[in-house]
């Protein structure tokens, strides 16, 4: 058959064996999916998650109940006034003017409704240095901020005419505005910059433009074909902007890294003189083979996010679970037609100074292009792999103890975006002023008849020991709703914005005000929302569904590696080396979140705690992620395993020869996950760092040392497997011993695949 029978089976040698031969038939089917993909998808549109389905427990309650009642609540405004010295007080006429200016200011712009006096409403500090004034922006919530510059401008005015006092005005417009103007490009910037980052490292990867630009054209096109099944099957399970953004980033990733496995395999055999038919078969039935597996488990991994019961986790993880399986499915299907068309033209671009050594070479003996870095570390490692062991594994476990001491929290304003910004020092000066007062507790109060004595008279016994209680400060507001027997308690929490404290008002609200006032009316319900009730619902949600995750995706991701690899040690070493791995980056994020270590370097001092929703999402990204590389490494260490080598030869050869893509691929993730590191907002700032941090860990420490040397260790109880498992399903593939020399004379036989 010409260089050797090399007899394969499985579905990605079938695969890629159908699209070589059929290789306009399949870039046809991949341009037509992804076509027809974005054509139904742009017709259908997105549905996205609302408000309502995105919360759980009693803030979920409340926004159903807002929903079927009709009422689209206003954003509100207020207006901070507040003495510059310590003379003047609210009662002075000084004071008394520029409130009066600011109230005829706000209702002059036309914008503005229920303007209220704090004279009338009570809205002055208790040291009488402060006041606020306070109305609702008319129109659609959602759209406020595009509508608010009027009523800014004209405070800004009043602020000119009265220097005696400070005038500043936020709300969730004025917030908005302000957060579009100053982070509204922000993220998108960081999507659109990584695409020409990754197209830059692949460059200097591959040497040449076109090897270069396959692998990101095949994200790209696996990116906009999900974008297009998002919005169909966002009819069924609604979607995000969030979700939309996670989508990119995983596909980017994935679909880079899965075409890095591919090429790299398939230009590593025609080095060592095969023609490109074989080489690209070899390449199907090995690297496809580890795409599948790869593909499959992160598939697995990101599912476990549908078992969390939050519609934002939800939507998260089904967009990333379609990028993936369609970036796998694309990677060993339209990519070996595409190979199989372009041949030697793959190498067509050559960047000269970058990559002089990157024409094929035709190597005699066969050998693989092995990294001489990985070669003298590997040395090392396997001349003393128990040291070895006992240095890596203790560096990742004192880089992981931080994480023990995690404190998650939804992130407040100034903890979010720092006081860098005009308006967050505002909502500090507030808070100071009126703890709780940027950010009250809503009660929802649902009534029979809203209007009756005794429902009246609970909530006024309700505004009373509210702040007898010592939950709140007041004042305690009520607003009224007649026609859907409505009323919406707003009640400043003691504690403001320190989370902890708010809490523990929260709680007092709910555990004691509420039973012995609203509680005591039959068929009145009230359930307690805003800020701090919607961090702590979702704080419980999550903390519920943890465990499940946890469980479903270890315990699914250890199954598909016993079925894979057909060894136990295997499957119990990767889920073992993938939580370390996890968990150093945990000890990272701690480390530079939480306790400000190193935190200047990347502008995250003072932020003190981990976001709420990190810890979950991280793992189930980084466990999908790290199989990636584990999968691809020990794959080439079996087969050459297989092919007769000693365990320690295939795990020098196995790790050796996969350096080059694993580093490239390593590299791609760490630039692409740095960008988002750069980003203003502490949450992506976060995330950025999380993931790129257990990528670098994992493509090194992980891949490069703690791997060899346990494997080293293990010996031959790496392919360990009870008998009573020996019937389990084998979706390992054939593997024929190595070829030896190609004859120069057969090099270009046709070989059929």
């Amino acid at each position: 058959m010409g260089n050797g029978d090399i007899r394969v089976r499985g579905i990605a040698a079938r695969a890629g064996g159908w699209s070589a031969r059929h290789r306009w038939a399949a870039v046809g089917i991949w341009v037509l999916f992804v076509v027809l993909a974005m054509g139904i998808g742009s017709a259908a549109g997105r549905v996205d998650v609302r408000d309502s389905d995105q919360l759980k427990g009693e803030t979920s309650t409340a926004a159903h109940i807002i929903e079927e009642a009709g009422i689209e609540e206003p954003a509100s405004e207020s207006v901070l006034i507040q003495a510059k010295g310590k003379g003047l007080k609210a009662t002075d006429a000084e004071f008394r003017a520029a409130v009066d200016a600011v109230i005829k200011a706000v209702d002059g712009t036309g914008e503005a409704s229920g303007v209220t006096s704090p004279y009338d409403t009570r809205t002055i500090s208790k040291d009488e240095r402060s006041a606020l004034v306070q109305f609702d922006v008319k129109g659609d919530s959602e759209t406020a901020g595009a509508r608010i510059e009027p009523v800014l401008k004209a405070v800004e005015g009043v602020q000119q005419e009265h220097g005696q006092v400070r005038i500043e005005e936020i709300g969730g417009a004025s917030m908005m505005k302000t957060f579009d103007d100053a982070f509204g490009d922000d993220f998108q910037k960081a999507e659109y910059s990584a695409v020409p980052v990754a197209l830059g490292i692949l460059l200097i990867a591959f040497g040449a433009v076109v090897a270069a630009l396959l692998p990101v054209a095949l994200a790209v096109t696996a990116i906009m074909a999900t974008m297009g099944l998002m919005a169909i099957v966002s009819h069924a399970m609604p979607m995000s902007d969030t979700a939309n953004s996670v989508m990119l980033l995983v596909g980017l990733a994935v679909g880079v890294d899965y075409c890095l496995f591919y090429l790299r395999r398939e230009r590593e055999e025609r080095e060592a003189g095969r023609d490109a038919q074989t080489a690209l078969r070899i390449a199907a039935a090995t690297s496809g083979r580890a795409i599948i597996v790869s593909g499959v488990t992160v598939c697995v991994a990101m599912a476990g996010m549908l078992f969390t019961g939050l519609a934002e986790f939800e939507a998260m993880g089904l967009a990333s679970l379609m990028v993936v399986a369609v970036a796998m499915v694309g990677s060993v299907t339209v990519l070996p037609a595409l190979l199989s068309l372009l041949g030697e033209r793959v190498e067509k671009g050559k960047i000269p100074f970058l990559h002089p050594q990157s024409k094929l070479r035709r190597n005699r003996g066969g050998a693989s292009r092995e990294s001489r870095f990985w070669t003298a570390v590997l040395k090392g490692v396997l001349a003393r792999p128990v040291v070895s062991v006992a240095v890596a594994g203790g560096a990742l476990l004192a880089i992981a103890a931080p994480a023990l001491g995690m404190k998650t929290e939804q992130l407040t304003l100034d903890k979010e975006f720092g006081d860098s910004l005009p308006i967050v020092q505002t909502y500090n000066r507030l808070n100071e002023a009126f703890p709780g007062g940027s950010e009250p507790a809503e009660v929802v109060v649902k009534a029979k008849d809203i209007n009756s004595a005794e429902v009246k008279a609970a909530l006024a016994d309700f505004r009373e020991r509210a702040i007898s209680s010592g939950a709140s400060r007041g004042p305690v507001e009520i607003k009224v709703h007649d026609t859907q027997n409505l009323a919406f308690v707003y009640v400043p929490l003691v504690g403001g914005s320190d989370l902890d404290r708010a809490g523990e008002s929260l709680d007092k609200l709910r555990d004691e005000v509420r039973p012995a006032t609203l509680g005591k009316v039959d068929g009145v319900e009230a359930p307690i929302t805003g800020q701090v009730a919607g961090s702590k619902d979702f704080n419980d949600e999550l903390g519920g569904a943890v465990v499940p995750v946890f469980a479903f995706v270890v315990v699914f991701a250890f199954g598909l590696m016993l079925l894979s690899f057909r060894s136990l040690t295997v499957a119990v070493t990767s889920i073992v080396l993938n939580l370390l791995s996890v968990g150093a980056a945990y000890g990272i994020l701690v480390a530079v979140f939480q306790h400000g270590w190193g935190a200047s370097l990347v502008g995250a001092e003072g932020v003190g705690a981990i976001i709420t929703w990190l810890p979950l999402f991280l793992f189930v990204i980084l466990f999908g992620l790290s199989m990636d590389y584990h999968v691809f490494v020990v794959s080439r260490i079996r087969e050459a395993r297989l092919r007769g080598r000693t365990t320690k030869d295939a795990i020098q050869h196995g790790v050796v020869t996969t350096a080059g893509v694993v580093t490239s691929a390593a590299v791609i993730m760490v630039a692409v996950f740095a960008i988002f590191g750069t980003l203003s907002m502490q949450s992506m700032k976060q995330m950025g760092v999380g993931l790129a941090a257990a990528v670098l860990i994992d493509a090194t420490i992980i891949r490069g040392v703690l791997l060899p040397a346990v494997m080293a260790l293990l010996g031959e109880r790496n392919w360990y497997l009870p008998k009573w498992l020996h019937r389990l399903p084998d979706l390992t593939h054939d593997e024929s011993p190595e070829p030896g020399p190609v004859p120069e004379s057969r090099r270009d036989d046709a070989v059929r695949v």
